[in-house]
């Protein structure tokens, strides 16, 4: 039995993710498809628009055979540690041959001679890439032009521009870091680029179908940013996501608009001041990705502090990137320190596979996890009673990750709030 990984965000699930599924199946022979998938809160430094499980369900119903959730400390992380969390939670699953990431050029050698200098950080890039810090330049710039000058080929360091290919290049590192016998492959992203905020005809970025379902109209609206979509009616905005979506989504979409979604950083306003008011700087840099310059500036603006996203934007400097100052916020309010990271990372990474849901037909592939894994399968959280140390430390902030999450959802539309422990395995 052949079996093929994908990391993904599903934010939300749309045609772009049904292709990636179809082909990545299609290339690589696989019998099933082993999803790794950010939970709540994903890598922008944002919550998602949907829970998890949600989404998850959104897979299922379009060809995934299982989904799994990837831990909030790698979720939320930079790209690297994205990368490093997922790859290791698919390689201790001991059953997954090959994983298949979406890229902007789809030219998997040229990402593999990329990820091979930036993993081997031969001395004289490194030189080089100091000299362009020095200069003033955010590092994804400056490392950008560090390859340009010690490859020569700028049409090669240009890769990095695009962010599918950031990540590729940081799934091939990982795979080398981990010694993983996964065999990576990678397809060319379809349609619209992973930032663009207008519909295309059949291939539109979740982050275009974000924008469309925060102009629904609604109240309870919290999210002004995003396209250039007038004000509409939610079935008007459901007929233009007919071409975007599977009509599976579609009706998960139409099920759930405002009992459980659409969720936005402001409806964490209130909770992420809270957690910047009650902390110094000295206790700021304990938190992932904030530098000192970050946390004096945070305490410096607070009383400037008007809600979440214009805090996010208050924050931005040249030196340091929006991305950077969203998920240094995400980490503070999540109470994700530096030193439990590290303490994950030294002890392997990961200490269970969490499965949010799995396809009835798919369930054999529960005894061959079981049968192969490294680290244990937790289908439900009752059977997490053995984790100790690392790993309980790793399980009780993705619950409490989790039912704040909830807490806002349900406070936000009057639904009865349902915590980690009462939430079932989804079954398809």
């Amino acid at each position: 039995m052949k079996i093929v990984g994908l990391i993904t965000e599903y934010n939300p699930f749309h045609n772009g993710h049904l292709y990636h599924i179809e082909e990545s199946r299609r290339i690589t022979g696989a019998d099933a498809v082993i999803i790794v998938m950010s939970g709540d809160y994903i890598q922008r430094g944002a919550p998602a628009i949907m829970p998890k499980r949600l989404r998850a369900e959104m897979a299922l119903k379009c060809g995934a055979s299982a989904v799994f959730e990837l831990p909030v400390c790698y979720s939320t992380g930079s790209a690297e540690y994205f990368a490093l969390g997922a790859v290791s939670l698919l390689d201790r699953l001991g059953i997954v041959d090959a994983i298949c990431f979406g890229s902007e050029c789809g030219d998997l050698p040229a990402l593999k001679t990329l990820a091979d200098i930036l993993y081997e950080e031969p001395e004289s890039y490194r030189t080089i890439l100091k000299e362009h810090l020095k200069g003033g330049a955010s590092f994804p710039a400056a490392r950008q032009k560090a390859l340009a000058h010690y490859t020569g080929r700028e049409q090669l360091s240009d890769l990095l521009s695009d962010p599918n290919n950031i990540l590729a290049i940081e799934y091939l590192k990982a795979i080398r870091k981990l010694n993983s016998t996964i065999e990576p492959y990678t397809i060319r992203r379809q349609g619209a680029g992973y930032h663009d905020s207008t519909l295309n005809p059949e291939y539109s970025s979740a982050s275009a179908i974000r924008s469309l379902l925060a102009h629904s109209g609604s109240s309870l609206r919290t999210d002004h940013s995003g396209g250039t979509f007038e004000d509409n009616s939610f079935s008007g905005i459901l007929a233009t996501l007919e071409e975007q979506v599977p009509s599976c989504c579609l009706e998960l979409l139409k099920d759930y608009h405002r009992v459980l979604y659409p969720v936005y950083p402001n409806d964490f306003s209130l909770i992420l001041k809270y957690k910047l008011m009650d902390k110094s700087p000295e206790q700021l840099v304990d938190y992932q990705d904030v530098s000192g310059e970050l946390a004096n500036r945070i305490c410096s603006r607070l009383d400037h502090f008007f809600n979440y996203q214009q805090f996010c934007e208050l924050l931005k400097t040249r030196d340091i990137t929006q991305t950077r100052i969203n998920r240094a916020l995400l980490h503070i309010m999540l109470g994700t320190k530096k030193d439990l990271v590290q303490e994950y990372i030294d002890n392997g990474y990961h200490f269970y596979a969490r499965l949010l849901g799995i396809r009835k037909n798919c369930e054999k592939l529960l005894s061959l996890i079981s049968a192969n894994s490294s680290i244990p399968l937790l289908a439900r959280l009752s059977e997490s009673e053995n984790l100790t140390g690392p790993g309980a430390k790793m399980l009780r902030n993705d619950i409490l990750a989790s039912n704040l999450f909830m807490s806002v959802v349900t406070n936000k539309f009057k639904t009865a709030f349902r915590n980690e422990y009462r939430q079932g395995l989804l079954k398809i």
